[in-house]
């Protein structure tokens, strides 16, 4: 094939999605992080947490699932608070109540003041669609300074969101 600068290029082709082999999974709890003994999907009658009787049951990787007690957040595409778990209410001295349906900046912002909050926005923008690995980024509470936490985001579900979990609780 000759492309009218005269040079030859071969011609394109599509290459196949390499899909990565699913890992393991663990069922938790969207306001207590606690895990029930599940060890596959729950009925869907069965989805609220029965330790706490407040939470849905959502399921991410393992690895990535916070354990009883965790501070965390459940995120949709949109930036839009969906859960907010016991320890972040704390974390975050805020209620789940008052959080639910905010944008997550009314909650959260990039630590660093010269950061892009972009940073933040894609990670949950890409786990939220199932896309990706783990991502980390450090954010702060958005009406407190000097306090830094380091935040994991990865995918759970159903129905598709983002996993926010924070790692460190101290300043």
């Amino acid at each position: 094939m000759t492309i009218s600068g005269g040079t030859r290029r071969g011609a394109l082709a599509l290459v196949p999605r390499i899909e990565e082999e699913p890992g393991e999974t663990a069922w938790f709890c969207g306001h207590c992080g606690e895990r029930p003994p599940v060890s596959s999907a729950p009925a869907p009658y069965a989805r609220v947490c029965s330790s706490c009787g407040l939470g849905l049951l959502l399921e991410a990787a393992a690895d990535a699932a916070p354990d009883a007690g965790d501070a965390f957040l459940v995120l949709d595409r949109s930036l839009s608070v969906c859960a907010v778990s016991g320890g972040a209410e704390t974390l975050l001295a805020t209620s789940e109540t008052e959080a639910v349906n905010q944008h997550v900046t009314a909650l959260l912002v990039p630590a660093e003041s010269e950061a892009q909050s972009g940073s933040l926005a894609a990670a949950v923008t890409v786990a939220a669609g199932g896309d990706g690995g783990p991502a980390s980024v450090f954010v702060r509470p958005a009406n407190l300074f000097g306090v830094r936490l380091r935040a994991r985001i990865a995918h759970c579900g159903p129905p598709q969101a983002a996993l926010l979990v924070f790692e460190s609780v101290g300043s």
